[in-house]
Order: C-alpha cells, then structure tokens, then sequence
C-alpha cells in the first residue's frame, strides 16, 4: 500500500487516501506538524489523538489493548519505512484524524492553547470549593483567570471575595484572578470544569456504591451543559469531575452530538475534547496504602492504576513484577477507601477534589503526565494520559498478560454499565461529589 503526502488548507496530512482538495506536497519539512488520515466508524473511534506508535496507525479498531504495547498489530512495509512520520512520532507531532468524521477539517490543525488559560468552574460545592482553591494557589503559570458560577448567588459571593484574599507574602507572584460569571458567559473559556452534582449520599444512608448512586440525576445535569457547549460551538477542553466520571464522559458526548430530534449529528463536542478526572485520587490512595503495608511497597515507584475509579478499578502492584493476588487486594482496599471516610461520619471530598481536580487539571493544563478517563473506542477508560500538540496521548507500556485480562474485564463491564444505563435511560466508579 503506498501512503501519499498533501496539503490540505496548508497543513500537512499523509494517507493511504487522501481528499480531492489535497494538493502536493513537497519537499516535506523537518519539524512541521503532520496529520495521518485514517477512515473509522465515527461511534466506536476517537475522532483525533496523539500518535504515540507507529502500529496504532494500522490497528483496525480501538479498545483497552491500545495501552499494551505487546498488543499493537504489525504495520505495512510502507509505513515501517516512512523516516518522516517516525519523526513525526518521536516528535509527538503526528495527529491521527479520522475522515470519517462530519467536521474532520476542522481536527486538521491542532487547536492549541494559550500559555495561561481561562478555566470556567461550575458548581461551588465541596469539590468545587477545594478545587478552587487548588487552582488559584497552584496555577499562576498557567491559568490566567478563574470563572465560577453556581446558582447559589451566594456561593459566588463568598466564594470570589474569599479566594482573592488569598494572596502570597508581598503579592509576588501573582494568583489568578477569581470572577463571577454569568451562565452566558459559561463556555467562553479554554476549559469548563463540571463539578456539578444533584446530591450526595449522606454518611449512614447506606448506598454502597454512592458514585454510580448519583448517576441519573448528574447525567441529566451534564446533558443540559453539554448541550449548552454544543450551541456555543465550544472548542475548549470539557473536563468532567462528578461522579460517575467515566459514564458521564460518554453522556456529554452523546448529548452534545443529538440534534433536536436526537438524531446523532456529530455536531457537538469532539471526544478528543472531553475527559474524565475521577483516577486521580484512586492513584493517590493507592500510594497511600503502599506506604502503609511493604506488601505493597513496589506500587510506588513500579505501580499503576486503569479503568473506571470504581468498582472495576484495576490497581496493578508492579508493571515489572505483576502479582495478580497482591494487586487484586491492593484494588479492593483503594475502592473501599471512600466508604472507610464515610463510616467515620465524613463524606471524602478533599482529596478527590484536589488529586482527581486541581492538581490534574493543572498537570494536564502544562502537559505533563496525570491519570484520567479518554475515549477508547466506544468508552472512556481510565488510564495514564498527557496533552501533546498533536492531541491527547495515552500511555504505551508493555502490560503482563493477567493485568491485561483484567482491563478487559473492566471495560466490558464499563460497556455493559453504559448500555443498562441508557436502556433504562430509553436510549438503546468515580468519588463523591
């Protein structure tokens, strides 16, 4: 198969077959970004990412085994000796596009971002609030000012003269700024974060999955935002924090795509722009068990955490030294962890809201590494991510075959959890919020 090089509107794209408005191309330069054009089914695919190995590009479809890296298919000859887009990999500059999209143009040129942003929260609850407070003191070198709305005046109030009281020793550096929006103004930012929630079960209430408890209710929530960014036309990344995170993802994106009709249209929000910080805190207490019982010491520097952060979390002890045992009991351990909090009579927010909020949002935000929910396929799965200038990009390890077997598992049971939830919906697990 010969993959042929063109320009498309002036950006570089590369394809077994490319578009009649491409022109050639030629000579190609050495650090310009490139785009591959593949063609998929625009439901079970993301739309755009990251090419991180040149194997994904001949994957013929997409799921968990995307973060095994012994699991990525043989390439065509063609593509195996293409120095360009190996560079172009290396480089993290290749974006994988797929033509099969509606609005596939407008994934050609990366997106990209300002140095500092404008974050819009919604929601001033518990997680809200901490979360707020995370950003403004930790954000100055990337955020440029902070929205919030709720609609509890009075939470803005409170919230917006408190916070920008909140200064260093001599005023040096700045913090950003804290501002009231109105819900006009919502989606006028580089990011929205959704921390809205229709209520949490109370300590003694005895809901034992008190994430996937709050579904329904947070699901209608996110579906009348999202299809708020869908009329706004937002382009910006929609980063969701209640719970459940992952089933939410895929409602926003499901939501934001339906004409008034519901007929899907692909005329809303891009995968590729949504993702799901719940994983965060699972990882952090991980951690905190290791640091508590040496059986599971080898988690802290050898560690890893996937799937859904609930009850089909997947906690491996060691990527080196997988032991399915001691990770299996490491797993039940950081699921039961909220309801530990919660028989203390406390309802665990605080470090969701910053490990799972504040302190990925901003590693996402600078581009470093921090774990959350993207599309994989036809769900979004928990796994470790970072934003590139090519798009997102998911972590590529080489998995032990019996944690691989797991993240099966955990993936079907997410599907299987999101074609219940939309069957009873009428449409044929994560913290506390």
């Amino acid at each position: 198969m010969e993959y042929r090089y063109g320009r498309i509107g002036g950006q570089l794209a590369c394809g077994a077959v490319l578009p009649p408005q491409a022109v050639p191309a030629q000579p190609l330069a050495a650090d310009e970004d490139c785009c591959f054009l593949f063609s998929g089914a625009t439901a079970a695919r993301r739309e755009c990412f990251a090419v991180s190995d040149i194997r994904q590009l001949a994957m013929p479809k997409e799921d968990y085994t995307w973060l095994d890296a012994s699991s990525l298919a043989d390439v065509p000859a063609a593509l195996a000796a293409d120095a360009y887009l190996a560079g172009r990999i290396a480089a993290r500059r290749l974006r994988a596009v797929d033509l099969m999209h509606p609005r596939w143009p407008e994934l050609l040129a990366s997106p990209g971002m300002p140095a500092r942003r404008r974050v819009h929260v919604l929601a001033l609850g518990d997680v809200g609030a901490n979360l707020l407070i995370g950003l403004r003191l930790l954000g100055g070198d990337c955020i440029r000012e902070i929205g919030i709305y709720d609609l509890d005046a009075a939470r803005c109030a409170r919230w917006e003269f408190e916070l920008n009281q909140i200064v260093m020793p001599g005023g040096s550096p700045a913090l950003p700024p804290v501002r009231i929006l109105s819900a006009e103004q919502l989606f006028a930012c580089d990011v929205f974060v959704f921390c809205a929630s229709a209520g949490v079960p109370p300590p003694g209430s005895g809901e034992m999955d008190v994430r996937m408890a709050q579904y329904a209710a947070n699901r209608r929530i996110i579906a009348a935002y999202a299809r708020a960014a869908r009329a706004a036309r937002f382009r910006g990344l929609f980063a969701v924090v209640s719970d459940p995170v992952d089933l939410l993802c895929q409602a926003a994106w499901s939501e934001s795509n339906r004409d008034e009709t519901g007929r899907f249209d692909g005329e809303g929000l891009f995968c590729c722009q949504i993702r799901g910080y719940g994983l965060g805190v699972m990882y952090a207490r991980a951690r905190y068990y290791a640091e508590q019982d040496a059986r599971f010491a080898t988690f802290i520097t050898e560690g890893a955490v996937y799937g859904p952060h609930g009850a089909d979390l997947v906690v491996a002890n060691s990527l080196m030294d997988y032991d399915d045992l001691l990770s299996r009991q490491l797993t039940q351990q950081v699921v039961k962890a909220n309801l530990q909090m919660r028989a203390l009579g406390f309802k665990p927010y605080v470090a969701p809201a910053l490990s799972s909020g504040a302190l990925s949002l901003l590693a996402t935000l600078r581009g470093d590494w921090y774990h959350g929910a993207a599309r994989l396929g036809d769900i979004f799965f928990g796994a470790r991510l970072r934003e590139t200038a090519a798009g997102p990009e998911t972590e590529l390890k080489p998995l032990p075959p019996l944690l691989l077997d797991r993240l099966g598992q955990a993936a079907q049971a997410l599907r299987q959890q999101q074609g219940a939830k939309l069957a009873a919906k009428g449409e044929g697990c994560c913290d506390e919020r």
